[in-house]
């Protein structure tokens, strides 16, 4: 099992090697009995999310769907699922 601050500071990586930024954040869910991740918030503006100066920018979170594996220091998630704006930018 693994905790929501476990995931903070990891690496997000695409399964091709494409670095696209740190986790600054995770989006959840409340269900009737629990806590269910939706996303992980990654880049610039995903740091100034979580420091509570920006609104929510969709292209700055990756679905938690997208995620294929964590290892180590590192959140893989699939090529596809990356926005332009992290991989270019």
């Amino acid at each position: 099992m693994r905790t929501l601050t476990s995931l903070m500071g990891r690496e997000v990586v695409t399964e091709g090697g494409r670095t696209l930024g740190s986790c600054h954040d995770v989006r959840v869910e409340l269900t009737s009995s629990s806590l269910r991740v939706t996303a992980v918030v990654v880049g610039r503006r995903g740091w100034l999310e979580h420091l509570g100066v920006r609104t929510r920018a969709r292209k700055d979170a990756i679905a938690w769907d997208a995620v294929t594996r964590i290892e180590g220091a590192l959140i893989v998630v699939r090529d596809d699922a990356a926005p332009e704006e992290l991989v270019n930018g």
